[in-house]
C-alpha cells in the first residue's frame, strides 16, 4: 500500500526519472518504505537512476552509523555538499575549470628540464667534494656560517611575506631594500581590528619567512646546523618585540604546524643590534600555543627561519636585517633550557 501511495504521489515521471518504487525485496533488505511524512519532509528513495549517475545506494550499515540521505528538501533549503577545500566567510568562490590551470610552453619546459639537470649535476659533484658541497676538513673545523646576507634587490627573493590580510585583516607589510642598498627593510602597519566575518575573533600580525630550500626537480633540502649551537642576527628595529621562528622537518604530518620560537627585543634608534640566541632557548609551539611536551630543536633538518610581529599595538613598525648567521659558542654548554615532561614517568 505504501508503494502504491508513493507511486501515486510521484506519478509516471517518477519512474522515468530513474527512481525505483520499493517492493518486498526492499523490506527484506531491512529498509523501511517511506510514507507520507517522508514525502512531506522532502525525502526521496534512490533508485537505478542514482546508480547510473555514479551514486551508491546506502545500506543498513549506513543508517546504523548515523548517516542520513539528503533529498530534494535539502536542496530546496539551500544546502550543498561540502567540498574538500575550506573557504573563509565572505570570500568569493574560486572554482575555475581544470583546463584553465594548464599552460603549455615548450620553451619554458625545456629550460626547466635543462636547469634541473644542471642542479642535479651540481649536487652530485658536491657530494663527491664532501658534506654540503664543501671539503670534509672545512665542515669539521667550521665555527660560523652565514645563512643569508642582504646584497641588493636580488637577495629579497629568498623571503616570503604574509600578514593578517590573508584572513581578512587590515595589517600591511612591505619588504624592500634599505637606504644603503645592502640591507632588507621590513616596514608596514599593524592593525588589530578583526575581520567582520562572524568567525574570526583576533587579528593583527605580520610575518617574514624564508623560502624552503629546493634542490633538483624541486626536491626538499634542509639546513644542517648540527655543528652550531647559537643563532646570530644583526638587526635594527624600532623598539617592538618580535618573535624569531624556526621550523624543522618532523616525522609525522600532524606536526607540520610545529614551530620553535624565541623573543627578539629590539632597542630602537639608529644603532645596529647584534643578537645571539642559543638554540637551547627555543621552545616548541603549535599554531601559536606553547606545548607541554617540550623537546630540543632538531638541528640537522632546519626548514625555514622567520620573524613575526604580533604585539597587539596598532601603528607602524620597522625591522631592518643585515645578515643571519649561526656560530658555535664554546662557552654555552646548555642542552635544553626547559623542563621535559614524561607522559609515563618511571617509578
Amino acid at each position: 500500500m505504501a508503494a502504491r501511495g508513493l507511486l501515486a504521489r510521484r506519478g509516471p515521471g517518477y519512474l522515468a526519472a530513474g527512481w525505483a518504487v520499493p517492493g518486498p525485496g526492499y523490506l527484506a533488505a531491512g529498509w523501511a518504505v517511506p510514507g507520507p511524512g517522508c514525502l512531506a519532509a522532502g525525502w526521496a528513495v534512490p533508485g537505478p537512476g542514482c546508480l547510473a549517475a555514479g551514486w551508491a545506494v546506502p545500506g543498513p550499515g549506513y543508517l546504523a552509523a548515523g548517516w542520513a540521505v539528503p533529498g530534494p528538501g535539502c536542496l530546496a533549503a539551500g544546502w550543498a555538499v561540502p567540498s574538500r577545500g575550506y573557504r573563509r566567510p565572505g570570500l568569493p568562490v574560486d572554482n575555475p575549470p581544470p583546463w584553465s590551470r594548464l599552460h603549455w610552453d615548450w620553451r619554458k619546459g625545456l629550460e626547466s628540464v635543462s636547469r634541473h639537470w644542471g642542479l642535479l649535476r651540481e649536487e652530485a659533484l658536491g657530494r663527491l667534494r664532501g658534506p654540503g658541497g664543501r671539503p670534509l676538513r672545512q665542515e669539521l673545523l667550521e665555527q660560523n656560517r652565514v645563512l643569508w646576507q642582504a646584497q641588493g634587490p636580488g637577495s629579497l627573493k629568498y623571503w616570503l611575506l604574509s600578514s593578517d590580510q590573508e584572513i581578512g585583516g587590515r595589517s600591511r607589510a612591505r619588504l624592500s631594500v634599505g637606504s644603503n642598498g645592502r640591507t632588507a627593510l621590513l616596514t608596514g602597519e599593524l592593525n588589530t581590528e578583526p575581520p567582520r566575518d562572524g568567525e574570526t575573533r583576533y587579528s593583527g600580525y605580520c610575518s617574514l619567512r624564508s623560502r624552503p630550500l629546493k634542490g633538483a626537480f624541486d626536491l626538499k633540502k634542509y639546513y644542517d646546523l648540527s655543528n652550531f649551537n647559537t643563532l646570530y642576527l644583526r638587526v635594527r628595529g624600532d623598539g617592538r618585540p618580535w618573535m624569531v621562528n624556526i621550523s624543522s622537518q618532523m616525522y609525522f604530518t600532524h606536526q607540520k604546524d610545529d614551530l620553535y620560537n624565541y623573543f627578539l627585543f629590539t632597542q630602537g634608534g639608529p644603532y645596529w643590534q647584534d643578537v645571539k640566541i642559543p638554540f637551547s632557548k627555543f621552545f616548541l609551539s603549535s599554531r601559536g600555543r606553547i606545548q607541554d611536551n617540550q623537546h630540543p630543536l632538531w638541528l640537522d633538518k632546519i626548514h625555514t627561519i622567520g620573524f613575526t610581529l604580533g604585539d597587539k599595538v596598532n601603528g607602524p613598525f620597522q625591522l631592518e636585517i643585515d645578515f643571519i648567521a649561526v656560530c658555535n659558542d664554546r662557552a654555552h654548554t646548555e642542552e635544553f633550557a626547559y623542563e621535559k615532561y614524561k607522559r609515563n614517568p618511571e617509578v
